[in-house]
């Protein structure tokens, strides 16, 4: 591949590799986060020697946690656990449920900017692993020391917040599904969709050469090909009596770490491996936290604004599934075109959603659908905790 000069500053994801996402307390629930997170790290490195053995300018992970054996910059200690030259420099990021995006954001415009030529970036999360933290004591002779756990969700809140936006991430997720007219049989079809698309998707080889054998497992642990609409419609509410949102239809707790190499138009034409897709751009956004879930439309619209394109102009949309009352709030707000292919691979309700990795794993996943059909373009998008929402557009040339 040749490159013109002008192309040469584009950043492109060159290569992917992730672990399966194991379900919480499952396979690699007994893998250190730290270990975790080098599994992918040291893979891309393994496989793409030709351009990495001259240095590779910066490691950079999303994870959300940070509370237990991912504190102290995560990245750094994957660099290490992987044999990386201890000259490889690395940070982690944290945009709760967008860091895997935000890492691959960061890393693309430090290539546009010049000031790197290769970068890996990626995320994860081992919410398996969440410590219990002990909150800080204001009296001089504690008596009652309260332990909070980190898995997931609001932990020690500042008393000055609003109600509203303290709630559960479930709990506000089903309120807009109220308000927009969204019940629970259609998230609950939407779960099932989910979970047949992603058996379907591994079945077809869509993941073949991008998941990475990790302590025996070779496959997202959190899949139910066996799944059915009465299976889910048996399920109690998970956040309120009598609401929508359940255990079924709402993404699981999971471990996971994923990693991307992403580089400018020079290091592409030295490889001489065609890329998996270009990155157009990105854009973030910030809501009334309790409305988190309808975040990603404005970020969607934000990008599109950017990019002066509109969503007739797209092949791929994918939405990440922490809930699937997002998913069709979303698409409510956004009403794209029948011609727009909606997570054709299944999302995180099936395959899992380790927070700091879900994203990464997700603009991959779009990017793959794009190809998929042919080439175009496809946006990732995803709602964030405390009122944030992320969208990224990927280019995939034309087959």
């Amino acid at each position: 591949m040749t490159t013109t000069s002008a192309e040469q500053n584009h950043a492109y994801i060159l290569d992917a590799v992730r672990t399966p996402f194991g379900r919480f307390r499952g396979s690699l629930s007994h893998i250190r986060v730290d270990d975790l997170a080098a599994i992918p790290v040291r893979a891309l490195a393994e496989r793409n020697p030709a351009i990495t053995h001259d240095g590779i300018d910066d490691v950079i992970l999303g994870d959300a946690n940070g509370a237990g054996e991912d504190n102290r910059n995560v990245a750094r200690m994957a660099v290490l656990l992987a044999g990386l030259p201890v000259t490889t420099p690395a940070s982690t990021v944290n945009r709760l449920c967008g860091s895997g995006a935000e890492s691959i954001v960061l890393a693309s415009r430090a290539i546009r900017a010049g000031e790197a030529d290769l970068v890996i970036a990626g995320g994860v999360e081992g919410m398996s692993r969440a410590p219990h933290v002990l909150a800080p004591i204001d009296d001089r002779l504690p008596t009652r020391p309260e332990l909070v756990p980190t898995t997931v969700g609001w932990r020690m809140v500042n008393p000055l917040f609003p109600a509203p936006w303290v709630a559960s991430l479930g709990r506000s997720a089903e309120l807009i599904a109220e308000e927009l007219g969204i019940g629970r049989s259609a998230q609950d079809d939407w779960a099932l969709r989910s979970h047949t698309l992603a058996a379907t998707a591994w079945s077809e080889g869509f993941h073949d050469g991008g998941v990475v054998e990790s302590v025996g497992l070779l496959r997202d642990e959190c899949i139910r090909p066996d799944t059915s609409a009465a299976a889910l419609a048996a399920l109690s509410p998970a956040f309120s009596a009598g609401g929508s949102v359940t255990a079924g239809n709402s993404s699981p707790l999971s471990d996971g770490a994923a990693a991307t190499l992403i580089v400018s138009g020079r290091r592409v034409a030295e490889s001489g491996t065609k890329p998996l897709a270009r990155i157009l751009g990105s854009a973030v956004v910030g809501v009334d936290p309790a409305r988190f879930a309808l975040a990603p439309v404005d970020a969607v619209e934000k990008l599109l604004h950017r990019l002066g394109r509109t969503l007739d102009d797209i092949a791929v949309l994918e939405i990440n599934e922490a809930f699937a009352a997002v998913v069709l709030a979303c698409l409510h707000r956004l009403a794209p075109p029948a011609t727009v292919q909606v997570n054709p691979n299944g999302g995180a309700i099936a395959l899992g959603h380790p927070l700091g990795a879900s994203a990464a794993r997700a603009l991959v996943d779009c990017a793959g659908a794009v190809r998929a059909r042919g080439g175009g373009i496809g946006i990732m998008t995803a709602c964030i905790g405390v009122g944030q929402g992320i969208a990224v557009a990927v280019e995939v040339d034309d087959e």
